[in-house]
């Protein structure tokens, strides 16, 4: 069999399809499947820590290789699998890209491909199903194999891609173009010098076989950012979890030889406002100074409760968990031109509300590089307009972000809301030799309770007067005991987090990452509607994993461990 063979090139496919002769063929055309052919969901990079999306996108913590080798993942885009196939999955393809894989297939003397770095194994069977649906016919669909047609090993899939781009120019020797088209920017740039390398060589007799020089284009396609939905996401990280675990008993000696579980981290305890509500307050920080609109933050998310977990005693005064509670806007302030907030007053006066703050207030907006608990040294409050004196109804909940930790024995369901210190982190120690840090956890839990033996800061008696009361000389938020993780990996943004896309944050899918990448965990209590890393977080989303007493996750997210 010829060493570039229409029947050897066949082999890089997984469809029994029979390949056209290579003098019909003119053009090559390869479209990716992740984010340029099909939306792909990513991690939600609201949902999870920057650390736990790096985790994910890592091929070699998981023991099932993590979101981008675990077929399930995939399969549980839109409702499902059973679903979405009896629907073609509408709604998640990428249609001007639908239309060119059409044109392409009309087109008699191109070769129309889909290529992606996913693994042959597990994703052949779902990625055939998904084309047929949407009755897209490739002449060939390639995955990465284990293992090439001639038993070579890719170390990467890039050298995957670029070795099948080399039988195809030198199999379909006739073909006059290629045409790649490919989401993200790092790779546009990869096969474009790929192919100025290729060319320069077959102008000057150094390749295997003699042809005319290719022409070729890639094509970046915008990206598209979509996630799966928060609970399913949820449950889909349990399931690999489960999966690892269990495969750790029959395997003690996996890359990663500890049990995982979820766990929350809680930025603040608030009470929360409605995206709508955010809205409606933002006309009042002209009221208070003139920062150009272009270097603010806008937050007015919450009025805060305290910058952590609030424990029983105060969830007890403020009602629980999802208390509604009415306020009115009474002024407006700014300290050091750099932080705006609106001071407000319960409704009835003699409410029984609660904050750690002397005054109660919703932080507006700040400047980029301000801190937002800054707003605690406001000292002069100016009227507002009777129009402006808006009236709006909050929620008691908790800004939140799950993770994705080792467990740790003998750990409080009320110590695992605190990520662990950076040095201790995962992340940070691959082979997961981790020293014993029960009295670091001890101290942070006895000072946790000092600081909730309240002894001051806004809290109404109910005795008519509104809020009212005594503080202490620390400022809000206060000290770092606690945080997500900011770094890595996805990510990006957060983020993290993601990633590719909306708030690409370095995203990295299985194309990208290599066995090293980690995100770190950083001790930031963070009070925006950011999530750490960056990716954003609404302050009208679910309360995720909120606690009602101290009593463990919400049951939509399902059982955590």
């Amino acid at each position: 069999m010829a060493a570039h063979s229409v029947s050897a090139l066949k082999k890089w496919s997984c469809q029994n399809k029979q390949l056209p002769i290579t003098q019909s063929i003119k053009h090559i055309h390869l479209y990716d499947f992740d984010n340029t052919l099909f939306k792909s969901p990513l991690p939600n990079p609201k949902l999870w820590t920057g650390g736990t999306v790096g985790m994910f996108m890592s091929e070699d913590i998981f023991a099932n290789g993590g979101w981008w080798h675990d077929e399930h993942v995939l399969e549980a885009t839109g409702e499902g699998l059973a679903k979405e196939e009896r629907r073609a999955w509408d709604g998640w393809w990428n249609e001007q890209i639908v239309s060119l894989v059409r044109l392409s297939m009309q087109q008699k003397d191109a070769l129309t491909i889909l290529l992606t770095g996913r693994g042959q194994d597990n994703f052949a069977t779902i990625i055939k199903r998904m084309v047929a649906s949407k009755k897209l016919d490739f002449d060939m669909i390639c995955l990465k194999p284990k293992m090439g047609p001639q038993g070579q090993r890719f170390q990467s899939t890039m050298n995957f891609k670029q070795g099948l781009l080399e039988e195809l120019v030198y199999t379909f020797n006739q073909a006059e173009e290629i045409k790649i088209y490919e989401d993200r920017p790092r790779h546009v740039k990869v096969f474009k010098e790929f192919f100025v390398k290729l060319n320069t060589a077959i102008s000057m007799g150094q390749t295997p076989l003699k042809r005319r020089e290719i022409r070729t284009e890639v094509i970046h396609v915008p990206d598209n950012t979509t996630y799966l939905d928060p609970v399913t996401e949820t449950a889909e990280v349990q399931r690999m979890i489960n999966s690892h675990n269990s495969a750790l008993q029959h395997n003690p000696n996996l890359a990663q030889p500890h049990r995982f579980q979820i766990k929350k981290t809680v930025f603040f305890t608030g009470y929360l406002l409605s995206t709508d509500v955010s809205s409606s307050l933002l006309p009042l920080i002209p009221l208070a100074c003139d920062i150009p609109e272009a270097d603010l933050k806008i937050l007015a998310n919450n009025i805060m409760i305290c910058p952590r977990p609030a424990t029983q005693a105060v969830l007890e005064k403020v009602g629980g968990m999802g208390a509604k509670q009415i306020w009115q806007i009474t002024g407006v302030g700014v300290h050091s031109n750099s932080v705006v907030a609106a001071r407000v007053t319960p409704i009835p006066s003699s409410a029984g509300v609660y904050t750690e703050n002397p005054t109660a207030f919703v932080v507006l907006a700040c400047r980029k590089n301000a801190k937002p608990g800054d707003a605690v040294h406001i000292s002069q409050w100016n009227p507002v307009p009777s129009d402006q004196q808006t009236v709006f109804e909050t929620t008691v909940g908790e800004k939140v972000q799950l993770r994705v930790e080792k467990e740790v024995a003998g750990e409080t369901e009320f110590d695992s809301l605190f990520a662990r210190d950076k040095d201790q982190s995962f992340n940070n120690n691959r082979r997961g030799r981790q020293n014993d840090h029960d009295d670091n956890r001890r101290n942070n839990q006895d000072e946790n309770r000092r600081n909730n033996r309240y002894r001051g800061g806004n809290h109404n008696r109910g005795n008519g007067n509104g809020p009212q009361g005594n503080h202490r000389d620390r400022p809000y938020p206060p000290r770092n005991t606690r945080g997500g993780n900011r770094g890595g990996g996805g990510g990006g943004g957060g983020g993290g987090g993601p990633g590719r896309g909306k708030g690409r944050g370095g995203y990295k899918s299985l194309d990208d990452m290599g066995s090293g990448a980690r995100g770190g965990f950083q001790n930031q209590p963070n009070y925006d509607d950011n999530g750490p890393g960056g990716g954003g977080y609404d302050a009208s989303y679910p309360p995720l994993g909120a606690r009602a007493g101290g009593g463990g996750y919400d049951d939509s997210l399902g059982q955590m461990y």
